[in-house]
Formats: structure tokens, C-alpha cells, sequence
């Protein structure tokens, strides 16, 4: 059994046993002051690595997050335009920028890269416009589908144009 120094618990001695429950008080407070060092640490070094092109991403994505909770229930289709323009600002934003990854390509198909990487942005923009005719004509099933084919739009783009993170499992 676990032994507690006098200065640690002034209850009970060097020969008496600490009881259960404050060892694991003691472990879950150890463990949550842990989780919570390296939480905030991550944070700050994910922050700090934003590109300007990164920024724009991570606009779009959590207008899109957002789309995709609510693109079902037409009493939120005013929130949902919103988004949508959110989405589309930093798209366009996005098509003045090149990807990070331009420089681990070949320079003979760099051209070639950054012109396929404004396509898919182009894409993207077209298709946000399709969504805001569906969302503003009232036709959320059509708006649900043309979200589906966003997100299908997204995972392929991201496979071509994104540098793989450190530990990020491989693309799918």
C-alpha cells in the first residue's frame, strides 16, 4: 500500500496507509494539469503556423462546419446564407494566394499546379453559388445534396493541394 509523507497529509502519517480515493484525486488532478499544459501548447504552435492562405482555409471550414449542422432546417436558411458568404469571400480571397505545397513540386509543373489549384478553388465558388440559389429558393434537399458534393470537392482538393501534417493520418 501507498505510503503519504506527514507534510503531505497532515491526517495521516508515515505509517498509515492513504486511502484509495485520494490517490486517484491525487493522479486525476496530475494528469489533468498535464492535459491541460499540453492542450494550450498545441494550440499555440497550430496558431502560429497559419499561413495567410491557411487563415482563409480555416475561415471557410468552419463556415462550412456550420452549413453542414443546420443546411437541413429551411428556419435557418438566413444563418446559412450568411455562411455562405463567409465561404465565398474567403474563397475568393483564396484565389489570389498560391498553395504552400508549390514548392515541393517540380519546378517545370509549377505552373501547372497553381493553375489547377485556382481551377478547384474557381470550382469551389461556382458550387457555393449553386448552394445560395438552393438555400435562397427554399430547396433545402437539393442544398443538402450540393453540400455532399462539397465536401466530396474538398477531400479530393485537399489530397492534391494540402501538405500533409506530421502525424495527420493518410489521406483517404
Amino acid at each position: 500500500m501507498y505510503q503519504c509523507r506527514p507534510s503531505l497529509h497532515p491526517a495521516y502519517g508515515p505509517t498509515q496507509p492513504l486511502p484509495a480515493m485520494l490517490l486517484r484525486f491525487r493522479s486525476l488532478g496530475t494528469l489533468s494539469l498535464l492535459a491541460l499544459a499540453l492542450t494550450s501548447s498545441a494550440l499555440q504552435a497550430q496558431s502560429d503556423e497559419k499561413t495567410p492562405l491557411g487563415k482563409k482555409m480555416a475561415a471557410i471550414n468552419t463556415a462550412f462546419k456550420a452549413i453542414g449542422r443546420q443546411i437541413e432546417d429551411p428556419a435557418k436558411n438566413a444563418s446559412t446564407l450568411e455562411q455562405i458568404t463567409v465561404m465565398e469571400t474567403n474563397a475568393k480571397a483564396a484565389l489570389t494566394l498560391e498553395p504552400e505545397k508549390k514548392a515541393q513540386v517540380p519546378a517545370a509543373q509549377q505552373a501547372k499546379f497553381v493553375a489547377d489549384y485556382k481551377a478547384g478553388i474557381q470550382k469551389f465558388i461556382d458550387t457555393a453559388v449553386k448552394l445560395r440559389t438552393a438555400v435562397k429558393a427554399g430547396k433545402n434537399a437539393e442544398a443538402v445534396a450540393i453540400v455532399d458534393e462539397m465536401k466530396a470537392q474538398q477531400r479530393e482538393s485537399h489530397k492534391e493541394f494540402r501538405i500533409r501534417k506530421a502525424g495527420a493520418p493518410p489521406a483517404q
